[in-house]
């Protein structure tokens, strides 16, 4: 066994349980909201998920029906509370889940997740943390007293999702597990992991990091969300953590290049990269010229246009977000793989903000370009924008940045522009908020040492 990154989840009768930390001292099965694929009731995996929420937040499933619903919905404001005070405290054990998506045991599912090269599909692992994220939510503050919850929760931003493989088979059962982390008054960190079945345990595939906010029953204003009491030293750190996280985004976004210059640092950078392109034959700062083994950053562009259909609306009528994600992680993935001659894998997801809700009906515009590289890695940025039909002004709605490996070295991108340097610094920022570069071990991403972003993990080599 070699250590890598995450904490060892096994297998014990067929449920996840850690092994120490979030769950520890409930291993009763009875008392962990463990959602099978057979169920008495009915069979709930992934796809289920979404109807699951549907029967929480009683909405309809019917597109003609969806407005008569939301005005129903309108009832449940008189529900939410004046202050956080007026909420009973929760524990992370209190809106712990589980998932099982049974691709090797019900192979009929395996289509939807498969790609060309026998491997499961990212994007539709996007959509899915997507969904659990906010079920998770939804279990953290639920009121059984009420048949159907007065909270709108949605995503507010992608905080991290880390690799710790290479591929997934699309015969082996996948599964996932989940909770609140961290809780301010509005607002909710939740920590999701997924395993995919190796031999007789499963086995860490990645983490991630996700915060979700509670809006009023018409999501048009905030709403208070219970408070969260860690219990013992270890969920004590996990919310620690998140109380970092929440500092590190404030500072983050503060330094933004959109507010802030460049560090002198960064603007020597983009100086030295600025006189490597230089024509020494000319001695003239308008003649420029490329660097052996390097592309313009303008050359690795790619768009996609999406129509917004309602098949694609979450519970509260807009856009699914893992809609939104699967579509920018696609456009991203082709992107390097243009760039880079082979078929990338990604190895990082981080800082996706959902800036404006999608409309159904909208014109969706995804433009990704590479905005990094180094060695084998290339980082992509893609700009989400939505114009309405009625109204042809365009809006960004999300900005996703995504890290990928190659199987070689990649080239080096160049920025020509002044807005073109901001976008490669920007990508270098997100590249270095990587704690430790991965590295390719037989099917596994590990780290040369230990990240301390990471929980341990033993992972069968």
């Amino acid at each position: 066994m070699r250590r890598v990154g995450l904490r060892l989840h096994t297998l014990n009768k067929g449920l996840l349980t850690p092994v120490r930390g979030l769950t520890q001292g409930f291993q009763n099965p009875e008392k962990q909201r463990v959602f099978h694929i057979h169920e008495a009731s009915s069979p709930l995996h992934m796809n289920n998920i979404r109807d699951k929420l549907r029967e929480i937040v009683g909405v309809s499933t019917n597109w003609r029906d969806h407005m008569k619903a939301m005005e129903e919905r309108k009832l449940l404001n008189s529900f939410l509370v004046k202050s956080q005070d007026g909420l009973p405290p929760r524990k992370m054990k209190d809106s712990y889940v589980e998932v099982l998506l049974p691709l090797g045991s019900q192979p009929e599912l395996r289509e939807k997740y498969l790609t060309v090269q026998n491997t499961v599909r990212f994007g539709r692992i996007l959509e899915d943390l997507d969904s659990l994220g906010v079920l998770i939510c939804y279990m953290h503050t639920r009121d059984h007293s009420i048949k159907m919850s007065p909270l709108s929760i949605v995503t507010a931003l992608v905080d991290k999702i880390d690799m710790c493989k290479k591929n997934l088979s699309p015969e082996q059962d996948i599964k996932f597990s989940g909770h609140v982390s961290w809780v301010g008054k509005t607002s909710m960190e939740v920590k999701m992991k997924m395993f995919q079945l190796h031999g007789s345990e499963f086995c860490p595939v990645l983490e991630a990091t996700f915060v979700m906010v509670a809006r009023d029953s018409e999501n048009k204003g905030s709403a208070f969300v219970n408070p969260l009491i860690p219990e013992g030293p270890e969920e004590e750190e996990l919310f620690r953590q998140g109380e970092l996280n929440k500092g590190r985004r404030i500072s983050f976004s503060s330094k933004s290049l959109l507010k802030m210059a460049p560090s002198a640092e960064e603007r020597m950078t983009i100086h030295e990269m600025f006189l490597n392109t230089l024509d020494q034959k000319t001695i003239s700062f308008r003649s420029r010229i490329l660097p052996p083994n390097a592309v313009w950053m303008e050359d690795s562009k790619l768009k996609s246009l999406e129509i917004c259909h309602p098949q694609e609306r979450n519970i509260f009528n807009r856009i699914f977000g893992g809609f939104l994600m699967r579509k920018a992680y696609e456009l991203g993935w082709a992107t390097a793989c243009n760039f880079g001659g082979s078929r990338p894998f990604v190895v990082a997801v981080d800082d996706i903000m959902f800036q404006r809700p999608v409309d159904v009906g909208s014109l969706l515009f995804l433009s990704s370009q590479v905005c990094f590289t180094q060695d084998n890695y290339i980082q992509v940025r893609v700009h989400s924008e939505v114009a309405s039909l009625q109204n042809k002004e365009h809006m960004t709605t999300n900005i996703f940045h995504f890290t990928f490996m190659s199987e070689n070295n990649v080239p080096l991108v160049f920025p020509r522009t002044y807005g073109e340097s901001m976008l490669y610094l920007d990508g270098q920022r997100h590249f270095n908020s990587m704690s430790v570069p991965m590295a390719l071990k037989k099917d596994y991403l590990v780290e040369p040492q230990r990240n301390p972003r990471l929980l341990e993990t033993s992972v069968p080599q």
